[in-house]
């Protein structure tokens, strides 16, 4: 599930993170690292989990409309299309996800169902349920573009959503983003009677990327100062006090990268983190970083120190 643009994230997080708290443990702010990007994954299968749990709700919905002492045609007889979405049928059969849910023990949703409760109401009320519920057959195609977009603009931005998760776990709120992200490609992949077939992506595309994820931390932490030097003179109308910390942290990690990671393309490291810049910095960082790290990439090239295995890498 993560890629090396999320794994890059997390690293600067953890080490915005450890330089505010003025912690000397290298090996504690290590797992904590390690441990973060777990909860993201846990943070993943929970958002799934919920949208599976939209289908019990309104299946109360309409066991109780039926119930009703004065009962209309329309609720004797109800449009079932919502539940019969075939999305709802693929999440819920498929063992690669219950297993991960099991294993993991995400159970949110069953001891907080309030929350699911809130979501359904608001999906009952916007104009995307009453467009889907026109008509009571559907296609696959059909069902997977409403759950994308009921995800996208009822899901994702619930404001009691996003206070229910923020108390759940702090580190959350900055993992939402790349999570939603995920969810929405994980949707976009899922084709016809995939239930079986269906595997929920592991954490890391392999250990290369776990590995990646301590050297980047570990690396960039115990050079901070040799970093720092790299930038001398390169920032000419910049004071360091006048230099954003996260700006700094992004400049180091790619230094890092150019100099200690002889298998990553220089171009994909100034691209990495000229977007991590235009997302996590302020406005005009992204010019300020591209402007440093330009510059340093072509003295390093000059004086032989990429030392960058393969073609193409310079």
């Amino acid at each position: 599930m993560l890629t090396r643009r999320h794994i890059r994230v997390k690293v600067m997080q953890s080490l915005y993170a450890f330089n505010q708290s003025q912690n000397d443990n290298l090996g504690t702010e290590e797992r904590f690292l390690l441990k973060s990007m777990e909860e993201m994954y846990d943070l993943f299968l929970v958002q799934l989990s919920l949208i599976a749990e939209l289908k019990g709700q309104a299946e109360n919905f309409l066991e109780k409309s039926q119930q009703k002492h004065l009962a209309t045609s329309e609720d004797k007889d109800p449009n079932k299309k919502f539940v019969s979405n075939s999305i709802f049928e693929i999440l819920e059969h498929n063992e690669s996800l219950q297993d991960a849910l099991e294993s993991r023990k995400i159970t949110h949703w069953k001891r907080d169902d309030d929350y699911v409760q809130i979501i359904w109401q608001e999906i009952k009320k916007s104009d995307l349920y009453e467009n889907y519920m026109e008509t009571r057959d559907s296609s696959f195609k059909e069902d997977k573009e409403f759950i994308i977009a009921i995800f996208k603009e009822v899901i994702a931005p619930n404001e009691k959503l996003y206070d229910y998760l923020e108390d759940a776990k702090l580190t959350w709120v900055d993992d939402l983003p790349l999570v939603n992200t995920a969810v929405l490609k994980f949707l976009q992949k899922l084709k016809p009677n995939s239930a079986e077939n269906l595997k929920i992506g592991k954490l890391y595309k392999n250990e290369e990327d776990k590995d990646f994820a301590k050297e980047l931390f570990r690396k960039t932490y115990l050079n901070d100062e040799t970093l720092a030097n790299e930038m001398l003179g390169k920032t000419p109308n910049w004071d360091k006090d006048r230099i954003a910390e996260i700006d700094m942290i992004l400049i180091k990690m790619a230094i890092c990268e150019f100099l200690k990671f002889p298998s990553i393309p220089v171009k994909v490291t100034i691209n990495e983190y000229l977007e991590l810049a235009k997302e996590y910095s302020t406005p005009k960082s992204s010019i300020f970083i591209n402007g440093v790290l330009d510059k340093l990439s072509k003295e390093y090239k000059d004086d032989n120190k990429l030392n960058k295995v393969g073609r193409g890498l310079m």
